[in-house]
């Protein structure tokens, strides 16, 4: 069983990357979707979708990962910020800008799980989730 989704998450993309898969699989949560969304979303995925195995009753998440040209990936790291053991938690005005504004971070907020440029224009803190870049 695993604990943290969001970390079993972001170590199945950096290994995809690492092995230069083209897509993977994972269990799927609300979480993991909405967060792999918002990286869509950002331009460090190719796609995002959720599926249902067959003859069985839980579901997946199928991610399309993204690469250049010449074949680096468009994620450089990603990195777990909060975990259970030590929640790291930003005000609107305290959230960093992750690489100087070429990186994102994703957090949740009140409203849902966004990324910190949105955060910061809706004036939201909460939990600093992760790191890409």
């Amino acid at each position: 069983m695993i604990n943290d989704n969001i970390s079993d998450m972001l170590t199945r993309i950096r290994n995809a990357q690492m092995r230069s898969k083209d897509s993977l699989e994972l269990p799927y949560s609300k979480q993991n979707e909405q967060i792999a969304k918002i990286l869509e979303a950002k331009g460090f995925l190719s796609g995002v979708k959720s599926f249902k195995y067959e003859g069985k009753a839980f579901k997946g998440l199928h991610i399309d990962l993204k690469y250049t040209e010449d074949g680096t990936p468009a994620i450089q790291a990603i990195n777990r910020v909060s975990r259970p053991g030590l929640r790291n938690y930003s005000t609107a005005r305290n959230i960093k800008r992750v690489l100087g504004g070429l990186g994102i971070s994703v957090i949740s907020t009140s409203r849902g799980i966004m990324a910190s440029d949105d955060a910061r224009r809706q004036k939201l803190g909460g939990e600093i989730l992760c790191e890409i870049y």
